[in-house]
């Protein structure tokens, strides 16, 4: 008899591996498209603490807004967080 199992695999797994490979503590650069919405941006920026550089550049048209946000992560894992967190944000790119 054949089992075959179906591992749940995280969205996330390869960047951790990738992620996993740096030496930390370690500057790690996001970046995010939002809808240009005043609630998706909060939610976005409120992640991150004042140390963390920010910065925003619109679309052509103005309808989404590109957040790149730079801070020193302590770990791998801070920065999966962070991840997961933004990706239960409808609408928003991760890259």
């Amino acid at each position: 008899m054949l089992v075959a199992y179906i591992c749940k695999v995280n969205q996330f797994d390869n960047l951790r591996i990738q992620l996993e490979l740096l030496e930390w503590p370690n500057i790690y650069l996001y970046k995010f498209i939002v809808p240009n919405e005043n609630e998706k941006i909060a939610l976005v920026t409120s992640l991150f603490d004042e140390n963390t550089e920010i910065g925003f550049l619109p679309s052509g048209k103005g309808n989404y807004l590109s957040i790149s946000a730079k801070e020193v992560a302590l770990n791998a894992q801070s920065i999966i967080e962070k991840y997961e967190k933004v990706s239960k944000i409808k609408g928003i790119i991760t890259l």
